[in-house]
């Protein structure tokens, strides 16, 4: 673990909490009742209303429907949001591992809506960037070093979700990998990591699950009497890990000269220009 000295990061000696040893050991925690009920209340009044009112940021390659699921930047549109963000005792979880500084690098609200043709069969099997560390086959990750954390996941959830929801489902130990999940298996649910099969979050309103960029994960298939899914997503990176609450097309440091100039896919990637992926779309 690690902890921002004067200028630079350094290795931690204090103790840290069991969800910060399980999510640096295993790749992912639950904070149970992260939010008291009437910050429940609150959060999920305040993100209701935004689906409601805002239409939906047509990023990506998803479709109209797909999109209609998500909205983005939501500590720019919720105070209850920004409040999320900064809980104290999710920071005191995190920190550990990325370090005081860190900060939110996306903010995206998910409503998965009941009886969605597209749960049946769930996500396919992911990490969210990376891995941090790539590592080739065959190699493994040395058990007396801890492996380094570079970008978190959270989930704070506004409702209950129970297996019949198809929750996210997570592959402990799989971020020690240095790989992504094997694309030909995206939608097997016996897929496993050294013999460790898929944990299901199985959480109720309030609790928050947890779980680090790199693991392998994915929602879980949904049964014909699930209730959806209502969730605020916040990832939290390292401080040298750049936001992209907004796109790069939005918030640059860039004239508009130095835009026009740039003629090439390479040309406006590698002055930061970059197409939305995981975090930003």
């Amino acid at each position: 673990m690690i902890r921002r000295g004067r200028a630079y990061l350094e290795t931690r000696a204090e103790p840290a909490s069991p969800e910060t040893e399980q999510l640096e050991r295993e790749g992912y925690a639950i904070i149970r009742g992260l939010l008291s009920e009437n910050e429940v209340a609150e959060l999920h009044d305040e993100v209701t209303a935004i689906f409601e009112r805002d239409p939906p940021d047509m990023r990506g390659n998803r479709g109209p429907e797909d999109m209609a699921m998500f909205r983005y930047a939501m500590l720019n549109r919720s105070p209850a949001a920004q409040k999320a963000v900064a809980n104290p005792k999710l920071l005191a979880v995190i920190e550990p591992l990325i370090g005081e500084d860190c900060h939110v690098i996306a903010n995206t609200a998910w409503r998965n809506p009941a009886g969605h043709p597209g749960s049946r069969e769930g996500q396919h099997w992911h990490i969210d960037a990376g891995p941090h560390v790539p590592l080739p086959e065959g190699v493994r990750w040395p058990a007396e070093i801890p492996h380094p954390v570079f970008a978190i996941g959270v989930h704070v959830y506004l409702q209950d979700c129970a297996l019949e929801d198809g929750p996210t489902g997570v592959l402990p130990g799989s971020h020690l990998s240095g790989r992504a999940p094997p694309g030909a298996r995206g939608l097997d649910d016996g897929l496993d990591y050294e013999g460790q099969g898929v944990v299901p979050l199985i959480t109720r309103a309030g609790d928050a699950g947890l779980f680090v960029s790199d693991v392998w994960h994915r929602r879980m298939p949904a049964a014909d009497n699930d209730h959806g899914r209502f969730f605020l997503q916040i990832h939290y990176g390292r401080r040298d890990i750049a936001q992209r609450l907004l796109t790069t097309s939005e918030n640059n440091q860039l004239t508009a000269e130095a835009v026009a100039r740039a003629t090439t896919d390479r040309e406006r990637r590698v002055i930061g220009l970059h197409p939305a992926f995981f975090y930003d779309g």
